[in-house]
């Protein structure tokens, strides 16, 4: 189903399914998030990361050598 698909009645029956009943208000809003979310992970879909390696893999900052040692000397231990 696309997100232009999904209807408020229809997020309402989802909600129901995973447990999580909605008040008839709520249908609208429910729906337009749903909606709004799967238009952004669709687009994350069509990203190409290539060889871009998994997080851990990452050391932000100036100390990360320091954290790299303390890490390696915990995994000794």
């Amino acid at each position: 189903m696309s997100a232009e698909e999904l209807t408020p009645q229809e997020a309402a029956r989802w909600a129901a399914r995973a447990g999580l009943p909605l008040e008839d208000d709520r249908h609208p809003p429910v729906a337009a998030t749903a909606q709004y979310i799967h238009s952004v992970v669709s687009v994350l879909r069509e990203l190409d990361f290539g060889d871009t390696p998994p997080a851990p893999a990452y050391r932000m900052g100036p100390d990360a050598a320091v954290r790299a040692e303390e890490e390696k000397h915990d995994a000794a231990v």
